[in-house]
């Protein structure tokens, strides 16, 4: 009788051990030239096989983004869109009717900073060939940049300019857009642990078992290892804008590709800017008001949004913090106590 029940557990045992899932470990993948950019995708998966093809789909739904809204494709939408929309409404698909709403609510919420026609001038910046518009380029252009040129129609899905001259990009809002996509391409496939990045912005969901992912800011005047400070995120999104992402130097001046909507120049008020957020869409979408609108300014609208946080390193390199991350100032300290001098030691 004994020998049977301790052959029942042995054959439950070891059918236990075969039933089991294979060894969990973290998957990564990171890949260049995808909306001009580099992906990182990280994840915790018990079957490298589904984690390696849930990766596949992730970047599958960036390539569809990147095909759909870059402008420096032709056959884009969002290329389509400034080849047309002056002439009259156009009809476009859900997705980018979507994004573009959101886009124009940014644009209210940092009072105009944030504003996708800044491309009516910025179209004619080349950083990689060093070349920018003249005065003259810039002020004929200039008027066209207002994101209330953007006419949409929720009811028929169409999108119309209010003149002509006005282009749009979603350079500032695409890449996290594109990270929001994939973590849900990834919760759909199961999955409750992973790092996705474009760039600058970053999107986290759960936690690295018990302990928070440790997401570094990159100093802005220093090479891509060196970070000004390590922030630990759970589930929530990240995203930081530098005037060292596109650039060139001439004469002094750095020009980046960071618009002052309201000017047709790079703008130039602070060195980076952090905004922590719930998605990846909002902390890329609000990362560019400081630039804009100076440190002080762009804090005053981060800390009346309740879900987000900033961190915003100035131009004189001084860090400043919202509300909400703000760090715990040092006690006083109190007055040294003098000590006697130890005698001198004999000669």
């Amino acid at each position: 009788m004994n020998a049977t029940i301790y052959l029942r557990a042995f054959t439950a045992l070891a059918l236990a051990c075969v039933l089991q899932p294979a060894h969990a470990e973290w998957v990564k993948r990171v890949t260049d030239g995808i909306m001009g950019t580099r992906i990182t995708v990280e994840l915790w998966s018990e079957d490298e096989d589904k984690a390696e093809s849930a990766i596949d789909a992730v970047l599958d739904e960036m390539r569809h983004i990147d095909e759909s809204m870059s402008t420096y494709k032709p056959t884009s939408e969002v290329s389509l869109v400034n080849a047309r929309a002056a002439d009259g409404p156009m009809h476009i698909g859900k997705e980018l009717f979507d994004l573009l709403v959101t886009a124009k609510q940014y644009s209210v919420l940092t009072e105009g900073a944030f504003d996708i026609t800044y491309a009516s001038v910025g179209y004619m910046y080349d950083f990689r060939k060093h070349v920018r518009p003249s005065e003259e380029q810039i002020g004929k252009a200039l008027p066209a940049v207002n994101y209330r040129h953007v006419l949409l129609d929720p009811k028929n899905q169409t999108v119309q300019f209010s003149q002509k001259g006005v282009r749009i990009d979603l350079g500032g809002i695409a890449k996290g857009y594109s990270v929001d996509c994939a973590i849900d391409v990834l919760r759909a496939r199961g999955f409750t642990r992973a790092y996705v990045s474009a760039g600058g912005d970053s999107r986290i969901i759960g936690d690295r078992f018990g302990k928070p992912w440790m997401v570094g800011i990159r100093d802005p005047r220093k090479g891509e290892g060196e970070v000004i400070t390590r922030i630990p995120l759970t589930d929530a999104a990240i995203s930081t804008s530098g005037d060292y992402e596109r650039f060139f130097d001439e004469d002094g001046v750095r020009y980046h590709h960071i618009i002052d909507p309201h000017t047709g120049h790079s703008a130039s008020k602070v060195r980076s800017a952090t905004v922590i957020g719930p998605n990846a869409t909002r902390t890329d979408g609000l990362s560019k008001t400081a630039f804009v609108l100076g440190p002080e300014k762009a804090m005053e609208i981060y800390n009346r949004i309740e879900d987000v946080d900033a961190i915003i390193v100035k131009l004189d390199g001084t860090v400043i913090y919202s509300k909400g991350i703000e760090p715990a100032r040092p006690a006083a300290a109190k007055p040294a106590t003098v000590q006697p001098a130890p005698p001198a030691p004999a000669n």
